[in-house]
């Protein structure tokens, strides 16, 4: 409860108690003593900020750009950045001041404008960007996307950005929301200089961020992005001198090239080598605490999946508990609801008998529902991912459990994988992960859940859901929120819309020419602390 419950209390006013622990200003001098690490990824499906919205998209841009606070890699809590101070006095409107002097890579200041134009930009429902979702919550977003998708907007820009000058601007929500403070801690509100919306498209595979670390060249799609440090930067500077972030689509591949000491840093090692892993790293072999939560999407729209108790009945087949004992050696934790351990509100339990393993009642619920539509069920899964184990796993228990047909299906990269959820196409049942992009239980609800929402690729569609997570967040305290949140909850644990699986833990490794190295809740690595031996 310790995010929730700071925000609330630095509510009136905001400045003076979070400047204390503000980031910025001073830092190592620039990478002198540090050399070029290299870390493995996948490859991202977009680099502009309010387009992005998977991990590895998102860990690039946190080299590049930083935002008005950061997120503190240990203790999840948001601290100032690239802001000098941030005040309200009802978690409604907010006043922010820019701290002077910081540029763009291409030299352009960092200004009221930058942010102001950049979120505009994202929440404008025609630019179709994947984030546009996390800007609802600011005044005047419903006019810029109609509820009739082919309406034309009535507005461009929002009404609750408003420019003082070009250092301060204020923020003024729908309603108060005690999170925002974490909330602008994510990537989709970094700035953009005025050189990105000349060609959106371009600026998409050359970012010029504000951050600590500049382009170094282009995007090579399918093999690398490489940073190096920016000498300009005002805030904490990083101790290396530039990241080569390496693209792979095989995590095997990924893991051989960590063992050989050509790839310097891998966030996840592949379940294949959980069991020797320790042996062949030592002490190079870490674990952190992670809020990544895997689930498979039964989607709603999808007619074999229509009906809730087939939904149900798949879920209960499937023994979490087998699969992390005998697939990922313990190094994962059954799911038992639908939001993380690490965020407050958490309930165990909360998935109900969805997440019990019966197979008995997932049988006798399945006939019931007059048995699987068609008695082939397909899980597609990311071949860029290393889920083919596990998914087999699921398949195997369906087949054994329920007496149907189960097959997985790879599809080469998550970025295709998502583009093909998002238009709908029947991929059958498919595998999905989700990882906080600030602690609260309602980036888990609202992005995956409600009406809309930015990652609900199954098409669920609960007004009363949709309710329950608005009003919990205009609670003013945290308790009131996340009661409201919990009930929420509930409701999923009835319609199951997804699967719940498994909930992470950070397995990761690192070669012999670097040190300092830590994966963060997000499965981030952290850039500022990382250096070369």
């Amino acid at each position: 409860m310790q995010v929730r419950k700071f925000a609330a209390l630095v509510a009136v006013p905001v400045a003076a108690a979070i400047g204390l622990t503000a980031c910025g200003g001073g830092g190592t001098g620039a990478g002198k003593s540090g050399g070029t690490v290299s870390i493995g990824i996948a490859e991202p499906k977009f680099l502009t900020p309010t387009n992005t919205n998977d991990s590895s998209g998102s860990q690039v841009l946190e080299s590049l750009f930083a935002g008005l606070v950061d997120i503190n890699s240990t203790s999840n809590k948001p601290e100032l950045d690239v802001a000098e101070k941030i005040e309200t006095k009802d978690s409604k409107t907010w006043s922010v001041k820019i701290k002077d002097g910081y540029t763009f890579h291409n030299g352009e200041k960092v200004t009221s404008d930058s942010f102001i134009d950049a979120w505009n930009y994202g929440a404008y429902g025609p630019n179709g960007q994947e984030s546009n979702n996390f800007f609802a919550k600011i005044k005047g977003y419903a006019d810029l996307n109609p509820a009739d998708t082919k309406a034309v907007p009535t507005a461009k820009t929002l009404t609750g950005l408003k420019k003082v000058d070009d250092l301060n601007f204020s923020i003024e929500l729908d309603a108060p929301f005690a999170d925002w403070l974490s909330v602008i801690g994510y990537t989709a509100f970094f700035p953009m200089p005025k050189a990105a919306f000349a060609d959106v498209k371009a600026y998409n595979n050359a970012p010029i961020g504000n951050g600590p670390f500049k382009m170094k060249g282009t995007w090579t799609h399918d093999q690398k992005i490489e940073v190096e440090a920016y000498d300009g930067y005002k805030g904490t500077k990083p101790k290396i001198k530039g990241v080569t972030f390496k693209i792979y689509q095989q995590a095997t591949a990924q893991y051989s090239e960590l063992l050989a000491n050509t790839n310097d840093i891998m966030t996840t090692i592949p379940t294949s080598s959980l069991g020797s892993a320790s042996a062949d790293l030592g002490d190079r072999y870490k674990t952190s605490p992670s809020s990544s939560f895997t689930f498979m999407a039964l989607p709603v729209y999808n007619p074999k999946f229509a009906n809730a108790d087939v939904r149900k009945a798949i879920s209960m087949a499937i023994d979490r508990e087998e699969i992390v004992k005998t697939i990922f050696k313990g190094s994962r934790k059954a799911a038992d609801s639908f939001v993380s351990p690490v965020v407050p509100g958490y309930k165990p339990g909360a998935g109900g008998d969805a997440v019990k393993y019966d197979p008995t009642k997932a049988k006798a619920l399945l006939d019931a529902a007059g048995g699987f539509p068609g008695g082939a069920l397909t899980i597609t899964y990311n071949v860029d991912g290393d889920h083919k184990e596990w998914v087999d796993a699921v398949c195997n228990q369906l087949i054994k459990n329920l007496g149907i047909k189960c097959v997985g299906a790879g599809e080469p990269k998550f970025a295709d994988l998502r583009t093909k959820a998002k238009a709908k196409q029947d991929i059958g049942a498919f595998r999905m992960g989700w990882s906080m992009d600030y602690a609260s239980m309602e980036n888990y609800l609202d992005p995956l859940y409600g009406t809309g929402g930015s990652s609900n690729y199954y098409g669920y569609d609960n007004k009363a859901f949709n309710a329950l997570v608005a009003a919990g967040n205009q609670e003013a305290t945290t308790d009131g929120a996340i009661k409201k949140y919990q009930e929420a909850e509930a409701l999923l644990a009835k319609d199951v819309p997804v699967a719940p699986l498994f909930f992470g833990q950070n397995v990761y490794g690192y070669s012999t020419k670097v040190k300092d190295v830590f994966v963060d809740a997000r499965g981030h690595v952290d850039l500022l602390k990382l250096d070369t031996k």
